[in-house]
């Protein structure tokens, strides 16, 4: 398939960062509202706030959200951040998709955690609307955070379920900060009855991915580190957890080191839960487009496997049993006349 085939194809997408997928317009239009200078020179831009290639490692690529954190202090920033990222997703016909949001870093400016999540959940309202796209909120707690702040972060959270909340989710740095170390804020997740998943196993962790199943998590975000210790695949299978795949980031932050060492034939070859995702649009200068592209392109994914991947997905998302109903016919419908 073509780009304009695959683009055309109904997608879900479970792991997309906020901060990291803004466009640069609106990255301009947020920076004039915070009267924070920006360069005119749209190359000058996209270097502070993208990677154009392979990074030393992870937490060099997260310096890169560092340009934008400023940017998202206010409500309506942040009820205008998260309508361009729907409607980015929207453009490229995606039908459902979970932003990732850190409150911790939109604080800075006197807003409370609660209203930073209320003013996201607003702009993803008028999006739904907007755009006829289905959408929820995670919540993330990071892991350089405290576990009482990390726990404050989830209380207002749970605030918001049945209102748009999908869940909560650990991100930042994994290699000092393992899922152990956040047991307290994860089982605070569990015990308000809060979706759970974790960034685990981009970090050649293979152990966390074990830990953040065993602390509750029902997805993993990246999980590449499954090359290294495949017998987690019978893990992963049994305990129905889902890989939200993210190949251009991973290849960024050298997760993996070479194309060959991603764990996607093992996934397949042991039908493992997964859905494809762009991690971070614009630090990562991506589109779920170009995702599906690389996977067609490196590992000849077809049509079926799209679909498979995709159904997936939505058996995995934070949502309610009817939307997910309505999903898997629409897509079963759409890919048959693809087919």
């Amino acid at each position: 398939m073509d780009l304009d085939q695959l683009k055309a194809l109904p997608k879900v997408e479970l792991h997309c960062h906020l901060d990291g997928s803004l466009s640069l317009p609106t990255i301009r239009r947020l920076a004039k509202l915070a009267n924070i200078a920006v360069p005119e020179d749209e190359a000058q831009l996209r270097q502070l706030t993208q990677v154009t290639g392979p990074v030393p490692d992870l937490m060099t690529y997260l310096t890169k959200f560092d340009f934008v954190a400023p940017l998202l202090q206010t409500e309506a920033a942040l009820e205008i951040a998260a309508y361009d990222v729907l409607q980015q997703a929207a453009l490229e016909n995606v039908r459902y998709m979970e932003i990732r949001f850190a409150p911790a870093f939109s604080v800075q400016q006197g807003l409370s955690y609660q209203a930073a999540i209320q003013a996201v959940l607003v702009g993803m309202a008028k999006a739904k609307q907007a755009f006829n796209i289905e959408a929820s909120l995670l919540v993330c707690g990071m892991r350089q955070q405290s576990n009482a702040q990390n726990i404050a972060v989830f209380k207002a959270a749970s605030l918001f379920k049945n209102q748009g909340l999908g869940g909560v989710d650990f991100a930042g740095n994994e290699a000092d900060f393992p899922p152990a170390v956040l047991q307290p804020a994860a089982d605070f997740a569990q015990q308000q009855h809060l979706n759970l998943t974790f960034h685990a196993g981009e970090c050649h962790c293979a152990h966390n991915i074990y830990e953040a199943i065993h602390l509750g998590a029902r997805r993993i975000g990246h999980g590449t580190a499954l090359a290294d210790q495949p017998d987690l695949a019978q893990l992963i299978k049994t305990t129905n957890t889902c890989l939200e795949l993210c190949l251009t980031s991973n290849l960024q932050t050298k997760a993996i080191q070479t194309i060959e060492a991603y764990p996607y034939p093992l996934i397949v070859a042991q039908d493992l839960a997964a859905c494809i995702n762009t991690d971070n649009r614009t630090v990562s200068n991506t589109t779920l487009t170009k995702e599906y592209a690389l996977f067609q392109k490196y590992f000849h994914t077809d049509l079926a496997t799209f679909l498979n991947f995709n159904l997936a997905g939505i058996e995995a998302a934070f949502c309610t049993p009817q939307l997910k109903t309505a999903l898997r016919r629409e897509f079963k419908g759409i890919y048959a006349k693809f087919s």
